[in-house]
């Protein structure tokens, strides 16, 4: 369950933890019983999270209104990446007497 805070006039602010289904109803302050409404006094806890969690919410952030453009995800793979380079394919190459060649981490290895 999560924890809510809230604002009594007589007492000041205090939290307590309360079911999702109820976070906009008040609460009783728990000094003078009188119905205190719900507030937001302090930010959430970021800094508490591991670091990939907060990369992720930023991330999520950052997208929410606005997708990403093809420049930006062009910016986001590492370079040589094969599916956005813009460098020919080293699969197939040609020798000097044109035959076509297909090199591979083996070179000892015979293609058919």
């Amino acid at each position: 369950m999560p924890v809510y805070e809230y604002l009594c006039n007589d007492c000041g602010p205090f939290t307590d933890m309360r079911p999702m289904a109820e976070f906009e109803a008040p609460q009783d302050c728990p000094h003078c019983a009188v119905r205190a409404p719900r507030v937001i006094l302090t930010a959430p806890r970021f800094s508490c999270m591991p670091a990939e969690k907060r990369k992720s919410h930023a991330i999520n952030e950052r997208s929410a209104n606005a997708p990403k453009t093809l420049n930006e995800y062009k910016a986001s793979h590492r370079p040589g990446c094969g599916c956005c380079s813009t460098k020919p394919s080293r699969l197939v190459t040609k020798t000097r007497s044109g035959a076509k060649s297909f090199p591979t981490a083996r070179p000892w290895m015979i293609s058919h």
